[in-house]
C-alpha cells in the first residue's frame, strides 16, 4: 500500500524527457521503521546527516548566542553619554532576539538527542564570537557589529552545510541569520549615526 505515488515525475527542461524521483515511502514501511529506534525521538532512519556532528555544532551556535545575549545585556546597561538611552534600548531588543535564538538552538539539539551545553565553563572558547571588553558607547557599538557580522559569516557557512541533509537545522539556521544580518545592520546605522561616516567600507 502507497500513500501516494512512488515516484514523482517532472520535466527535464533540457531534454523535454520525464525524470522520475524517488517520493514517497510505502505506507508498511514508514510504520515498520517508526518502531525501530524509537529512543531516538525525531531522528528517524532517513535522516542523512551526522546527528553526532549536527549537536556538536549547534553546541557552538548556542555557546555563540549565549555570549551575543550577555555582551548586549552588558552594553545595555551599562552605556552612558548624551544619546545613550536610545542605543541601550537598541541593546536591550538585540539582547532579547539572541535569547530567543539560544533557546531554539537549544531546543533543537535536544530533538536531536543532545544535551544543551549552557556551563559557562570553556563558554568563550565554544563561542564564534567574543564577549569583548568595550567601555564607551562606540566602542560597544563596534564589539557588537563586529560580533554580529561574525555570526552572519559563520551562520552562512552552516547553512551551506546543513542543505538538505538536515533541512530542519537549516531552516532554522536561516531564519537566526536574516536577524543577525538585521542586528549588524542596525548596529551599523548606529555607528554612522553617532561617527558621521560608515565604519565598514569597501
Amino acid at each position: 500500500m502507497l500513500i501516494a505515488l512512488a515516484t514523482w515525475g517532472h520535466k527535464d527542461p533540457m531534454s523535454k524527457a520525464t525524470i522520475e524521483k524517488p517520493f514517497l515511502t510505502d505506507v508498511t514501511e514508514l510504520r515498520k521503521r517508526a518502531r525501530q529506534h524509537v529512543e531516538r525521538g525525531a531522528v528517524t532512519s532517513n535522516y542523512s546527516g551526522d546527528v553526532d556532528q549536527a549537536i556538536e555544532i549547534l553546541q557552538a551556535v548556542l555557546a555563540t548566542e549565549i555570549v551575543c545575549v550577555l555582551r548586549y545585556t552588558a552594553h545595555a546597561i551599562a552605556a552612558t553619554g548624551i544619546d545613550s538611552e536610545s542605543v541601550k534600548a537598541e541593546f536591550l531588543e538585540h539582547a532579547s532576539e539572541e535569547q530567543e535564538h539560544m533557546s531554539r538552538v537549544a531546543e533543537r539539539i535536544n530533538q536531536l538527542g543532545g544535551k544543551p551545553n549552557f556551563s559557562p565553563e570553556g563558554l568563550a572558547t565554544r563561542s564564534a564570537s567574543e564577549y569583548g571588553k568595550a567601555e564607551d558607547l562606540i566602542e560597544m557599538i563596534k564589539e557588537n557589529l563586529i560580533a554580529e557580522r561574525i555570526a552572519c559569516e559563520h551562520y552562512r557557512d552552516l547553512v551551506r552545510y546543513f542543505g538538505d541533509d538536515d533541512p530542519t537545522t537549516r531552516v532554522m539556521l536561516e531564519s537566526i541569520l536574516s536577524k543577525e544580518e538585521e542586528h549588524a545592520n542596525d548596529m551599523h546605522d548606529l555607528l554612522v549615526a553617532h561617527e558621521g561616516e560608515p565604519f565598514l567600507k569597501k
